[in-house]
């Protein structure tokens, strides 16, 4: 039989011994045996920090996105691969897609935020500048680093691509290292994947490994600059999250567990309204999308007592006319479990819920007609949701969910919270105060919540569909973890350290000027620099420019802005300013006028201002004066060799009165020439 091979210090091992056998979902034929046996975990973490971090950690925040944009376009490119292999799990083409495309796309996601918001620099400064003393002197920011160490995933059978795409791309966003432990039930998919990121030779040496197989003694070779994350059932990472070596170095341990996720029905529907008609849908959807396979599929459905009936029989109607089978036959929407283990797991939990007390109404037992690991959309009943813990504590993990009935809002809250926390929950509302009594109820339990209505349905994403951008992760059960959530995940990864000292030295640790740090003038106008020549702290201290009554007169008449406390002059004494104050959005047109140079140079476009403050009003009489200074830069790679090679520069713009108060402050974003193309083209999408 053939055996699995993992890929540790930078080759392929396979295991030695009798390992675990992997079969097909529909014809249960023997595909793979898998065991881990023999591999050298201990060399497998010690190659991945000494080789695969330090490659990574050389790289810019910039580089590693350009790094995750080019492994996701090399993906795609194999795709077809992919989808092939997914089928030997009983997944229908519409699931594969969420698994090997969704997970693509992650990749994708982060390598523009990467691009877009993070610094071209091995370190991130968090925050701006923290104030520490009267006179300004001392002062502190927290920065972000790499950990020295590597992340290790161990992910869950049911989504062996996306799993691992959606933790991997924050982790090398981040310059670490990762190990994946896929779930072995469909591991040869993962390892399909890891293969043609190996080969495709893009990935440097030692930024991925793979087990395939037991995760053995790999969590007693870890240490503190180390992370774990785990997405699966929550008995499992509730023994993993206490284990010795990872409580002794204090590791930190994500989890992201299976959850009794809900989907209520707004005591307000009716059958009439377009929201009783979503609600079927995405119950269906959920039931039926992975066979039910899915951490953040609806387990419990909760319906007004009025609506019971309705939604009863409307559930059935669809539920069982739905073609359920072998997903390679045409017209299949839902494919089987990935093994008769599941299938027996399944069946399993059913017979228990129906012991407390539910009843089944569809399904609920193995159907010899259903090929493979097949197992029926199967709908229970719970007439006392109250007193019948387990319906909100066991879950059949496959095409299974149970319907009950709430009297009211409050009881509809109350049941939601029931399960102990969950990734999701969907409430299917057009009454703003229902959707607003619900969220302020019901939040705190749940990682994510829906609001479904006739105006989000078109656009909406659905209840299962953890996103990039969006935390990913729920409390209690769910495993008090996030995951995604845009950057956030990526600050997983990284060590958060307050840095203290003067603003000029916070400024060279942090390359980007800070209020307060030193600046550096010349005679060369900064608008007159190429990117390459500007550096943080390039500053000019413009002459200066007395405002009249006339430049508010004619401000107003050109923009339209009469408000009174410009243009009244009685109105004006008696308000806050006590007299009449010059525009704000003035005072910025002129500091651009005493700032900018007018000549044809590197400065492109100004796109983008930022931070706005208006500190003191501005009277007629009044002299300003700005001072402009080169906060920070980050390179634009080029999409092609014809693009102009170009920078963005981000610039502090201080604006002051005669007295020298600060009467504005802001950002604003320049494109700025490049004298040469410092990086190949090809990179990230805006």
């Amino acid at each position: 039989m053939q055996k699995l091979s993992s890929f540790v210090c930078n080759q392929w091992q396979t295991g030695q011994g009798e390992g675990r056998v992997i079969r097909h979902a529909i014809s249960d034929e023997v595909l793979w045996e898998v065991s881990s046996e023999g591999i050298d975990f201990a060399a497998a973490c010690h190659y991945a920090k000494t080789v695969g971090a330090p490659a990574l950690q050389a790289m810019t925040f910039i580089e590693r996105a350009a790094l995750l944009k080019a492994v996701a376009k090399h993906l795609l490119a194999e795709k077809a691969a992919f989808y092939e292999i997914s089928r030997q799990t009983g997944a229908t083409r519409a699931d594969s897609w969420v698994d090997i495309e969704g997970g693509i796309g992650t990749l994708f996601t982060y390598a523009s935020l990467g691009n877009r918001e993070l610094p071209d620099d091995i370190l991130w400064p968090e925050d701006p500048l923290i104030p520490l003393s009267k006179e300004g002197g001392f002062a502190a920011r927290h920065v972000l680093t790499s950990k020295q160490g590597v992340a290790v995933h161990i992910n869950a059978f049911n989504f062996p691509c996306w799993g691992m795409l959606e933790k991997l791309a924050p982790t090398w966003l981040a310059g670490m290292p990762a190990i994946i432990k896929p779930g072995t039930a469909t591991a040869q998919v993962t390892q399909a994947m890891v293969k043609s990121m190996v080969e495709s030779g893009i990935v440097p040496d030692g930024a991925i490994s793979l087990i395939c197989g037991s995760a053995g003694d790999l969590l007693d070779q870890l240490d503190s600059q180390d992370v774990v994350t785990f997405t699966g059932s929550a008995t499992t990472g509730q023994q993993l999250r206490i284990h010795p070596n990872l409580v002794k170095q204090s590791i930190p341990f994500t989890m992201e567990a299976d959850s009794l996720n809900c989907c209520v029905l707004g005591e307000s529907v009716t059958p009439d309204d377009p929201e009783f008609g979503l609600f079927i849908r995405e119950i269906v959807r959920e039931m039926s999308a992975k066979a039910g396979q899915k951490c953040t599929a609806i387990r419990r459905i909760m319906v007004p007592a009025t609506q019971l009936d309705a939604v009863r029989h409307a559930l059935l109607e669809k539920l069982s006319t739905l073609p359920v089978g072998d997903p390679s036959q045409a017209g299949i929407k839902m494919g089987t479990l990935v093994n008769r283990a599941q299938q027996q797991d399944v069946q399993q939990q059913v017979d228990t819920l129906c012991q407390a007390g539910c009843e089944r109404l569809l399904g609920g037992h193995i159907d010899p007609k259903l090929p493979g690991a097949g197992y029926p959309l199967t709908l229970l009943y719970c007439p006392q949701p109250d007193d019948t813990a387990a319906v909100h504590e066991i879950e059949a993990f496959g095409p299974v969910a149970t319907l009950m009935a709430y009297r009211d809002k409050a009881h509809a809250v109350t049941l939601a919270r029931a399960g102990g926390g969950s990734l999701v929950a969907t409430f299917v509302t057009n009454d703003d105060h229902a959707a607003r009594y619900f969220i302020a109820g019901a939040a705190h339990a749940h990682g994510r919540i829906q609001i479904l209505n006739r105006d989000a349905a078109a656009e909406s994403t659905g209840h299962g569909s953890p996103l990039p951008q969006l935390v990913h992760g729920g409390p209690g059960r769910a495993g008090g973890g996030e995951e995604l959530g845009g950057l956030r995940a990526v600050k997983h990864y990284l060590q958060r350290t307050a840095i203290q000292g003067s603003p000029s030295m916070l400024a060279a640790v942090g390359q980007q000027w800070v209020r307060g740090a030193t600046v550096h003038e010349d005679t060369i106008h900064p608008f007159r620099k190429y990117f390459e020549e500007l550096q943080p702290g390039d500053s000019l201290l413009t002459h200066r420019r007395t405002l009249t009554e006339a430049d508010i007169v004619n401000f107003a008449c050109l923009s339209g802005d009469h408000f009174y406390a410009h243009m009244d002059k009685i109105g004006a004494e008696a308000s806050f300013f006590g007299e009449r104050v010059v525009h704000g959005y003035f005072i910025v047109a002129a500091a651009a006028g005493l700032f900018v140079d007018a000549g044809v140079g590197p400065v492109i476009a100004n796109y983008g201002l930022e931070g706005l403050r208006f500190l003191q009003p501005v009277k007629p009489g009044d002299t300003i004066q700005a001072r402009l200074t080169c906060q920070q830069k980050t390179i634009k790679r080029q999409r092609s060799a014809e693009e102009r090679a170009t920078g963005v520069v981000q610039w502090a713009v201080d604006v002051t009165n005669q007295h020298q108060e600060v009467v504005a402050v802001y950002s604003i974003l320049t494109l700025v020439a490049r004298r040469e193309t410092d990086f190949p083209p090809d990179a990230i999408a805006e």
